[in-house]
């Protein structure tokens, strides 16, 4: 069976030699700091619900309450007959949180990434990009047709020297990421921003990380260096991470906003996103502004466990943030280490290449403001075992 195809499963067969091959894990009840999955209860560090809001009642509520009174879907894409007033209303909202005059909402922060690159480029432009910068990042780039180039990791002086060096250009894009979803290491924002104000280039910023757990209020990476938002053209967000629902946002001035309603592929070519989805983003950035006790926990506990990871002798790289990796090497030790917490009740999968460089695998915790000191004392404990056991620590 499936005869043309049979090479997939030969290549499967080499990722599981390489211990590259993902295996899923399924959730069995709320996304929370203890829950379940593949029938096992676990302290959960796999999570982006940085908040806790992807179960918070006043956001189910709001999902549920909309749902009964707009209905299970929205039929439409937004350009034809998909537009509600729950979709303005929440543009207005997080076009607010982020100091930008206007917003957009796409079906993901994949899609608000990748979509708006390369609507706003042509073959003749260039994008200087940081290394590291997330898939999204990445794929925008190579379907806007414009010159990429690439400057390593958080080397505002390379960045700029590229810059420089394609004064011929038409337009030329500098795009870093706020947080970096593998290291949970922050961009130099603050010179990033210069040398895009000295070199004329459009500056955009992808905070799906930053967005919710740095800055006052949450507000994001450019909050947290007290940048004046109008510097930064394009601000990327999502509402699947620390708001805890799901899909993308552009915030920025309303010439972008209304190009990438005409011109933005995602936005144009999907169906525009339930009521229930919606009207639980909105509730949740209620919560957020109401209780900022939420985001002072979650870095009360990333203090608590990065402190502990370092006590034990972990190597976290570079992490600045509530993610925090442990880095293992090799794929086939963070395969073993991400099972050995798992049989210890702890769920944080093993992160391998490609999405990090060979020898550089990881698993990739993330602590929540749900998490409890005593939830994370015990993963410690647990990370400590299976630590000694492989001869991590």
């Amino acid at each position: 069976m499936g005869g043309a195809l049979s090479y997939l499963a030969d290549q499967l067969a080499e990722l599981e030699a390489q211990g590259m091959r993902l295996r899923i894990r399924t959730l069995q009840a709320e996304q929370r700091a203890r829950t379940r999955y593949d029938g096992r209860d676990v302290i959960n560090l796999a999570s982006n619900n940085y908040l806790g809001l992807a179960a918070h009642p006043e956001v189910k509520e709001a999902a549920a309450r909309a749902a009964r009174e707009f209905g299970a879907g929205s039929g439409a894409v937004r350009t034809i007959a998909g537009t509600m007033t729950l979709h303005e209303e929440l543009e207005r909202r997080f076009a607010a949180f982020k100091g930008a005059e206007a917003a957009l909402m796409f079906p993901s922060g994949f899609a608000a990434n990748a979509g708006t690159v390369a609507a706003i480029l042509t073959r003749d432009d260039v994008i200087v990009s940081d290394e590291l910068n997330h898939a999204s990042i990445i794929d925008g780039a190579r379907l806007s047709r414009a010159e990429i180039r690439v400057f390593p990791h958080r080397d505002v002086e390379a960045a700029d020297r590229l810059l420089a060096e394609s004064e011929g250009k038409a337009r030329k894009l500098l795009i870093t990421d706020g947080v970096f979803s593998m290291d949970g290491d922050v961009a130099p924002l603050p010179a990033l921003v210069e040398v895009a104000e000295r070199r004329g280039a459009i500056m955009m910023v992808d905070d799906a990380h930053g967005s919710g757990v740095l800055g006052p209020g949450g507000k994001g990476t450019v909050a947290h260096f007290g940048i004046d938002p109008s510097r930064v053209d394009v601000q990327v967000g999502t509402l699947s991470k620390a708001v805890g629902v799901l899909g993308g946002f552009i915030a920025g001035p309303p010439h972008l906003i209304e190009w990438l309603k005409n011109r933005g592929r995602p936005f144009l070519f999907s169906t525009s996103a339930p009521p229930a989805v919606v009207a639980a983003c909105l509730a949740a950035l209620d919560v957020m502004e109401r209780e900022p006790e939420r985001i002072e926990r979650l870095w009360s506990n990333t203090r608590f466990f990065k402190e502990g990871l370092h006590a034990l002798g972990f190597d976290t790289g570079a992490s600045e943030t509530p993610i925090t990796p442990v880095i293992a090497g090799e794929e086939r030790k963070a395969q073993e280490l991400s099972a050995g917490l798992w049989e210890e009740g702890v769920f944080t999968p093993a992160v391998v290449y490609p999405t990090v460089p060979r020898g550089k695998a990881r698993v990739r915790t993330i602590v929540t403001a749900d998490h409890t000191e005593d939830d994370l004392a015990q993963a410690l404990e647990a990370f400590e075992r299976v630590g000694r056991k492989l001869g991590l620590i």
